[in-house]
């Protein structure tokens, strides 16, 4: 004869009773026998309301969805030999995107023989790294690969809070 360990509604433990029985008290408490533990010897079944169990676990979903935090990787690409106004324009974009509370990726390209100088890239991520600072803290150190050099700035965990945009305001 199949028998069953029997947990109560509350948690309580029933203890070993015949399938039977136990679907019997399920009926008469007006609730679901659900299987929980088929491994078990003898396997473990539970009295619940599994319309309620499932909805509540939809919730709990839900929830835990809506804490996460997405993390944003906006890039920025730069070139060896950029002018210093076009160097602070891309800054400019570096600090708004850390403000956001998003990591940034720094790419310098190089092309023809400026890859022969990979010190020129080198430098020129550590000067907005140390220009950023107070913003942001390097993740990824600066790494060749291939025609590219790339470096990763994540925002400081106490400063980053995302910022939503202003409405749009008209003066007339």
């Amino acid at each position: 004869m199949p028998e069953v360990r029997l947990v109560g509604p509350n948690g309580e433990q029933v203890g070993i009773v015949r399938i039977e029985d136990a679907l019997r008290l399920a009926r008469e408490a007006d609730l679901d026998l659900v299987e929980v533990a088929a491994q078990a010897r003898p396997p473990v079944c539970k009295l619940m309301d599994y319309g309620k169990f499932k909805y509540e676990s939809a919730q709990k979903a839900r929830e835990s969805r809506r804490n996460q935090q997405l993390t944003v990787i906006k890039e920025q690409k730069l070139r060896p030999k950029i002018d210093t106004h076009d160097y602070e324009t891309k800054k400019g974009h570096v600090r708004r995107f850390l403000e956001h509370g998003n990591k940034v990726k720094v790419t310098i390209m190089f092309r023809g023989r400026e890859q022969s100088r990979p010190e020129l890239g080198f430098r020129l991520l550590q000067r907005l790294a140390e220009d950023i600072s107070d913003l942001g803290v390097v993740e990824a150190a600066p790494k060749q690969d291939g025609r590219n050099m790339t470096m990763v700035i994540a925002p400081h965990k106490n400063k980053a809070k995302p910022v939503k945009p202003a409405a749009a305001t008209s003066d007339s």
